[in-house]
């Protein structure tokens, strides 16, 4: 099957020199406007982890990660897939006081993945974690905290407008939240991407919420690890891309598991052993900070916000054959 798209007629409306400059901008600005809003503070950041840890994120449970032996060490290091679980620890380890917390440059790689349009091997995204308070584990509190990512990026790309001015992209900062059980109300008929794709291209801007739990259809909308996000309050930034004329996801983010929430979750994922790793045991005995935190995509912004129709515009990765000559036939040119 065809997964590359190449949109009739698409041309990438910046020169290769003013695109590593808009990439540059576009990375400075994000970070300043999201740390301010967030009250956020930069941390150096692991490329791998310990396997035996329980550090790294299984994404969906079937993903293997890149792993490799260190003799010196006597350990098996894993790349990682993300960094939800080091994040919550690393707020406890250089001691952040409540409301305040940490973003990172995270890179990963994800053998895995089935690349296209939006997916690459190489990830690259802004991983951000904060201490919240008690009485703030509800849903207006994520709320709060998603309009502040949406008006980040929307400043963002105002500050690209103005200094390209050939760059014409707005995104929409009034978001449209809704549950993952509320949009299968609407489209029972539809698969989970095919309900995303029409409340995306009604709404433009949505945070899709409740993401990893059953529906009462018996299906999940999607694929979450169990020992991060509490599925009552997390969700998906989504965003209308006009080049690809489809919903594009910026963001994966929300509160993270209580030690109720994480024995509930272990149970029905039937990941109970689990429990027997550092990091779940430091969270069931009560000793990580209550957090909320998430990844925004670095190259899927980039892509966004410039108008490019491949992220390989954006990013140094690898690629199949097909897409390389799909590519090069176009005009496109993959970095």
């Amino acid at each position: 099957m065809q997964k590359l798209r190449i949109p009739e007629g698409y041309k990438m409306p910046l020169s290769n020199n003013q695109l590593q400059r808009a990439i540059e901008l576009i990375h400075e600005d994000f970070q300043r406007n999201l740390s301010i809003r967030l009250n956020l503070h930069r941390v150096s950041a692991p490329l791998f982890v310990d396997g035996g840890t329980g550090l790294n994120d299984d994404l969906n449970g079937v993903e293997r990660p890149v792993s490799f032996d260190i003799p010196d060490v006597g350990v098996n290091g894993q790349v990682v897939h993300s960094l939800a679980k080091w994040k919550r620890l690393a707020l406890l380890r250089y001691e952040f006081k409540p409301e305040s917390g940490l973003y990172t440059n995270m890179n990963a790689i994800r053998r895995d993945e089935v690349t296209d349009n939006l997916h690459s091997i190489y990830v690259d995204q802004w991983d951000w974690e904060k201490i919240m308070l008690p009485e703030n584990r509800n849903a207006e509190y994520l709320k709060d905290t998603v309009r502040a990512i949406v008006g980040a990026i929307c400043d963002t790309a105002n500050t690209l407008r103005y200094h390209f001015p050939v760059l014409t992209y707005r995104p929409d900062r009034e978001v449209f939240f809704i549950t993952t059980q509320e949009l299968e109300d609407m489209w029972p008929e539809l698969t989970p991407g095919e309900r995303e794709y029409q409340i995306t291209k009604e709404h433009h801007t949505v945070f899709l919420m409740q993401i990893g739990k059953r529906l009462k259809s018996g299906i999940r909308h999607d694929g979450r690890a169990p020992d991060y996000d509490d599925w009552e309050l997390n969700g998906d930034i989504l965003m209308w891309n006009p080049i690809l004329e489809d919903r594009l996801e910026v963001s994966s983010m929300g509160v993270r598991v209580d030690p109720e929430a994480m024995e509930r979750q272990l149970s029905e994922a039937g990941c109970e052993e689990r429990k027997n790793l550092m990091f779940h045991k430091m969270l069931l005995a009560g000793e990580l900070p209550q957090s909320i935190g998430g990844g925004i995509g670095q190259s899927r912004l980039c892509m966004l916000l410039l108008s490019a129709c491949h992220i390989g515009e954006v990013q140094a990765s690898l690629w199949n054959r097909e897409t390389i000559d799909e590519c090069e036939k176009a005009g496109i040119t993959l970095l």
